[in-house]
């Protein structure tokens, strides 16, 4: 009899490895805690910061308050106190003018406890109708408590001149009444016991008119306005 083949193993369903569910994968969904201390804290850096200002507030109003009380400043004046007209000439054909004028002009420190230092690269113009005559600089100085300083500019030019402006410039001369413009940019520095401030411009615009500019003639000053501006 012919050998059969062997029964067959059948493996029983426990013996497989057990099939494990996919791990259960949990989102940890983060939790927000209410805190009280975040408002707080900012309350209290805009509390800081407010008395922190008055304080400062305060302290710079002393100041101010002690300046002014102790030291008492007042804005120096200044005038053109007389012209010398050493030339005044006009040429119709080359259409130029040449002016030399010597300007004394009066600065005056009221102050009793302040003092000025003007420095070197100050400018003064005359103008005529917007034309610029002549041109000068005023002496580098310094000017002590309750001065008074007289000073002597030396101003020249020579520029061109058309028709119309000579014409009204002959008119004025024959009614004895010339309007001139003076325009002073002077650098100073304000000095307080020891101490110097930095350096500012002061600005003079002075509207005159004047009777002459007849050459070798001193002119009378008919009128003037001081027009004084400070750039810090």
């Amino acid at each position: 009899m012919a050998n059969s083949a062997p029964p067959q193993k059948y493996v029983m369903l426990e013996q497989q490895p057990k099939l494990q569910p996919p791990p259960y994968h949990r989102r940890n969904v983060p939790r927000y805690h209410k805190s009280g201390g975040g408002s707080g804290g900012c309350l209290k850096c805009i509390c800081c910061c407010y008395c922190t200002l008055i304080i400062l507030i305060f302290i710079v109003a002393g100041i101010t308050f002690y300046f002014y009380t102790v030291f008492q400043p007042q804005v120096p004046t200044y005038k053109v106190d007389k012209i010398d007209v050493k030339a005044f000439d006009v040429a119709p054909l080359e259409l130029t003018l040449e002016t030399e004028l010597v300007l004394t002009v009066k600065a005056d420190n009221p102050n009793k406890r302040i003092g000025f230092i003007y420095g070197k690269d100050s400018s003064v113009v005359v103008t005529f109708s917007d034309h610029q005559l002549c041109s000068g600089q005023l002496p580098a100085f310094y000017q002590g408590h309750k001065n008074i300083t007289m000073m002597k500019v030396v101003m020249k030019g020579k520029t061109k001149v058309d028709p119309e402006i000579q014409k009204k410039l002959m008119k004025y001369k024959e009614s004895g009444k010339v309007p001139l413009l003076i325009r002073v940019v002077a650098p100073v520095r304000v000095v307080v016991g020891n101490v110097q401030t930095r350096q500012i411009k002061v600005l003079v615009d002075c509207t005159l008119v004047t009777s002459n500019v007849a050459p070798k003639s001193k002119a009378k000053i008919l009128s003037a306005k001081y027009d004084v501006n400070v750039q810090f």
